[in-house]
């Protein structure tokens, strides 16, 4: 039986030679665990995910999948490859023969940060490289507070911790600015938006 989610197919003399394809969100579970072992990769991954389904949920409803698999998926080589990260990623998701589609959006979050040459593009891109930081950034404040969670987190409280450099200094400030321009949006907008992307995913785990 012919399987639907091979997209496309490369040919030589002899026939098919190799065929790239789209995974499924229970394949691209296994990919990440097969390179991620770590909780915290694992679950900033999941996050990752969960915030860009939301996004897709109201600005690309017909391609909500692809968004959370993007999102599952983008930081793919960083654990066991910190210092190529972005790089090797192509060449492991080259060799898996994933679709190039999910190559090039995940990598692109590393452009100008990393070794990456793909510029975010598209819409959901520029989401990507927008929330990549920041929710790392919102969940350090969440976990600050009393109740340890986004539940009742408010706009002003993340925007106090933005502005202190010390906290949580391994979320690039610079990056979500420049995410937010490129959506062209204001900074509240993208913070505001993306708490309410993570609360949303309270019922599914511990946030």
């Amino acid at each position: 039986m012919e399987n639907k989610l091979y997209k496309n197919s490369k040919y030589s003399a002899r026939g098919v030679i190799k065929m790239s394809y789209m995974p499924t969100l229970e394949q691209a579970w296994e990919i990440l665990r097969k390179y991620n072992k770590e909780e915290f990769h694992i679950r900033h991954a999941q996050i990752v995910s969960g915030v860009m389904r939301y996004y897709a949920k109201e600005y690309d409803p017909e391609r909500v999948d692809f968004w959370e698999i993007v999102g599952l998926l983008h930081d793919l080589d960083f654990e066991m490859y910190p210092d190529e990260h972005c790089v090797k990623q192509r060449e492991l998701m080259t060799e898996l023969d994933l679709d190039k589609s999910i190559i090039d959006s995940t990598i692109s979050h590393g452009y100008g940060l990393t070794g990456s040459d793909v510029k975010p593009e598209q819409f959901m891109e520029k989401v990507l490289f927008a929330v990549d930081e920041l929710t790392g950034l919102i969940g350090a404040v969440a976990i600050m507070r009393p109740s340890k969670s986004v539940s009742d987190l408010e706009l002003k409280s993340v925007k106090k911790k933005f502005k202190d450099k010390s906290f949580a200094a391994g979320c690039s400030r610079d990056v979500i600015r420049s995410g937010a321009e490129m959506l062209g949006w204001e900074l509240d907008k993208l913070i505001q938006t993306t708490i309410e992307a993570m609360r949303s995913l309270i019922p599914e785990m511990a946030i």
